[in-house]
């Protein structure tokens, strides 16, 4: 599996970003993807998931009611609309897929990228 992230860059507070993943050689076992994002001298943490079947979706608190997860399964690409954006969703951002639902990225084998969105006050 490939994932290609790409998406990110500079916006002022209170703006809207759409990121994209973009996947190749997805199998059967494939059952959910997510974004996390990283920022500097922190933890890789969840933000947003969906199952890529059924599109069953799950977020961070933090960004819930300003983020929305969707995937396109034709385009085999999966969203992350960022709404409202704060100075404190600055981050790397990446998309993972894995083979069952979960929010910690130690249970993802396949990562894309990272793409950097910086959101200024």
């Amino acid at each position: 599996v490939q994932l290609q992230a790409s998406g990110g860059g500079l916006v002022q507070a209170g703006g809207s970003l759409r990121l994209s993943c973009a996947a190749s050689g997805l199998t059967a076992s494939t059952y959910y993807t997510g974004w996390f994002r990283q920022a500097p001298g922190k933890e890789r943490d969840f933000v947003a998931g969906i199952t890529w079947k059924f599109g069953s979706t799950n977020y961070a608190n933090s960004v819930k009611g300003r983020f929305t997860v969707s995937r396109d399964n034709a385009k085999n690409t999966m969203y992350l609309q960022m709404n409202s954006l704060r100075p404190e969703d600055t981050a790397v951002y990446y998309c993972a897929a894995g083979s069952y639902w979960s929010t910690d990225s130690n249970d993802y084998a396949n990562w894309g990228q990272g793409t950097l969105v910086t959101v200024s006050s």
